[in-house]
């Protein structure tokens, strides 16, 4: 297929032109016109560079690119190096921030709920990304703090009691914790992201409402290979996730 037809295509599905966002979404490293084998990845890393390129990938798709707000704009250093590396193998860059948190089906958010056993009812957060429901077993905070631990291939850090009932459920992949608040106006008992702020403790503590940080790269792994599998199938493209371990 066409680059310019995978781009328009995924402007439509994940309606990127309702966003606000900290980057620009769609090419943000132009290729060759030919797209038969994409690569997709939670960031553009040097390594995810180098193992999409060395696979053959013609075009690589991620959650987290290029170009942020306020970011300094000059291609120097560690930005070069990367956006020289694609230039020079011809290799396009696509990336998808919000809109991919955001899709009902294939975004972050709905991924994450539904890998952890969660039946979403809403949302809320800035641009409605994030999500709250319920389990779809009873369960305690310890229980499903093990199942995310299962689910994600490592441990969450839990800020709560571990026999706690959870009934209701908030969640919202990544760096979400400023939603915390938000969260616990909603009357979940539980809400989850990725990363956790010095003050969220607090929070959880005098509120009653636990607080999951389940890692910021790890809750953001299942959107972009949904979407890259779902490119796969409709344009029959060749796939490859390629995943770079990631503490945080």
């Amino acid at each position: 297929m066409l680059l310019e037809t995978l781009r328009d295509y995924n402007a439509s599905l994940l309606q990127t032109g309702l966003f606000k966002d900290y980057c620009p979404n769609g090419v943000q490293v132009e290729g060759r016109p030919e797209i038969g084998r994409i690569a997709t990845a939670v960031s553009a890393s040097q390594f995810v560079l180098e193992a999409a390129i060395d696979w053959g990938a013609d075009a690589l798709l991620v959650h987290h690119g290029y170009f942020w707000r306020n970011e300094d704009a000059t291609l120097t250093g560690i930005k070069k190096r990367r956006i020289a590396r694609l230039l020079g193998a011809d290799v396009s860059l696509l990336a998808y921030h919000l809109p991919l948190d955001a899709h009902p089906a294939l975004g972050n958010n709905a991924r994450l709920g539904t890998l952890l056993g969660i039946a979403e009812r809403g949302r809320f957060g800035e641009q409605n990304v994030a999500c709250f429901g319920e389990p779809l077993q009873p369960c305690s905070l310890a229980d499903f703090s093990d199942r995310v631990a299962n689910v994600l291939q490592r441990p969450p850090q839990v800020i709560g009691a571990t026999n706690k009932p959870l009934r209701k459920l908030a969640w919202c992949s990544g760096a979400a914790q400023s939603y915390f608040e938000q969260a616990i106006a909603l009357g979940a008992d539980a809400f989850l992201t990725g990363e956790i702020s010095e003050q969220n403790v607090h929070l959880a503590e005098e509120s009653g409402v636990a607080f999951i940080a389940a890692g910021h790269h790890a809750t953001e792994r299942y959107g972009i290979q949904s979407l890259g599998e779902h490119l796969a199938g409709r344009f029959g493209l060749v796939h490859q996730f390629f995943d770079q371990a990631n503490p945080v």
